[in-house]
């Protein structure tokens, strides 16, 4: 996504340069320390802003040459960005099931983004047309909910999926659900993202 560089101040969706910078840091940092010792690092809230300690949930995505290597993140803010930044930068490299553990040879070629997630929005629809009139292409992450079953798609997947009806049968997969099932007893909700990139970051 586009990225300012004026500095110190914050950007228009929450966290300054310095802010994405050591989120960045601390990602990359906790795929070594996993490399080094088999277990995330252990990160102090204290040593970072009060913004990166306060509870938000997180997405961090690995790239090489641009193909994905790994996806993992929290649904629920549960710990301080900064901690949860670590987490899930350490199961993307090393627990994301649809990939090996990252090689140490591979650690140089990673590309990191980080999605920061907002607070979820339950949406009221009556069916499904009414709830695809309600989603914003590019602009909506999607939760959704059907008893125990639950899928999450990221709003830059709509860069690949930009059209609502196609968006909505993924996320109803990313559930385990048939593409075109639906019943009453579905639940979504909506989210925006604060998305950034080790490649977004001006030089030091």
């Amino acid at each position: 996504m586009p990225f300012s560089e004026q500095r110190p101040s914050a950007s228009s969706d929450g966290l300054t340069t310095d802010q994405r910078r050591q989120l960045i840091d601390v990602a990359r940092e906790s795929i070594a320390h996993g490399l080094r010792f088999g277990s995330p690092l252990a990160v102090d809230p204290r040593h970072f802003p009060d913004r990166l300690r306060e509870p938000q949930a997180s997405f961090v995505t690995l790239r090489i040459a641009g193909a994905l290597r790994g996806c993992i993140g929290s649904v629920e803010a549960r710990r301080p960005l900064v901690n949860d930044v670590a987490m899930n930068a350490f199961g993307a490299a090393f627990h994301d099931p649809r990939f090996p553990p990252l090689a140490t040879s591979e650690f140089p070629l990673l590309q990191i983004h980080i999605s920061v997630l907002s607070p979820f929005e339950p949406l009221d629809f009556v069916d499904e047309e009414d709830l695809l009139a309600r989603i914003r292409p590019g602009v909506d992450g999607l939760v959704l909910e059907y008893g125990p079953q639950r899928g999450l798609l990221l709003p830059s997947v709509w860069e690949d999926l930009p059209d609502r009806r196609e968006f909505l049968r993924h996320l109803k997969m990313k559930a385990g659900l048939p593409p075109d099932f639906w019943d009453s007893g579905i639940r979504v909700s909506r989210f925006t993202s604060e998305s950034f990139g080790d490649d977004d970051l001006p030089s030091r």
